[in-house]
């Protein structure tokens, strides 16, 4: 889909939801709040989590209805002077400048060229001592999972994810197919998820 579609699919939809990703909230809620930055942010589900729990976030997507709601939004909760929101391509276009103690990638389905190189340059923001959390459709969902794309060649693999975050200078503290339950449905969901920090 191009960002016109996807301006589209935010003034008509909710596609996400309010609540942050299972594993994006296994891996953050341990961490002291700091600064962090949400790639590819949608309409912010996953800013808005973190700035109520008290970290500054800047939130980058390419579609300008997603970022507008995301920062109504983040009024309406009370969260508006701890975020900043950001309309740009993460593949084309720079990122906002770092460092951040936390960035988070969630469901950046791209193939694997600009995959590889939006994760890489999102993983180069992370400080000394930060985390990149990074989640996505796993190629193994379009035969044993339920939802997400059904075209394989936007689909993730966790090794070539770990790549990209070594790729930055990052240790690679986890890389695996997580299974996620849909309500529902029959059977989870298979993503990809890989934790990676930068040495401090």
């Amino acid at each position: 889909m191009d960002r016109s579609a996807w301006d589209e699919r935010y003034r008509t939809d909710d596609p996400w939801g309010s609540a942050p990703n299972a594993f994006v909230q296994e891996v953050t809620e341990p961490l002291a709040p700091g600064r962090a930055l949400d790639v590819a942010a949608g309409d912010g589900r996953h800013t808005l989590w973190l700035a109520r729990g008290g970290w500054e976030v800047d939130a980058v997507d390419f579609s300008a209805v997603a970022m507008a709601r995301g920062e109504h939004l983040a009024a309406e909760q009370g969260v508006a002077a701890r975020t900043h929101w950001h309309v740009a391509d993460v593949v084309a276009e720079p990122l906002p400048p770092g460092p951040f103690d936390l960035v988070v990638v969630a469901y950046l389905q791209l193939p694997p060229a600009p995959l590889a190189a939006a994760l890489t340059a999102a993983c180069a923001r992370v400080a000394a001592g930060g985390t990149a959390v990074l989640v996505g459709h796993d190629v193994s969902n379009l035969r044993d999972g339920v939802g997400g794309p059904q075209d394989a060649t936007v689909l993730w693999a966790a090794d070539d994810v770990a790549a990209a975050a070594r790729e930055a200078g990052l240790a690679v503290s986890a890389a695996t197919v997580r299974e996620r339950a849909v309500p529902g449905a029959d059977r989870p969901a298979r993503d990809a998820v890989v934790v990676a920090r930068r040495p401090a």
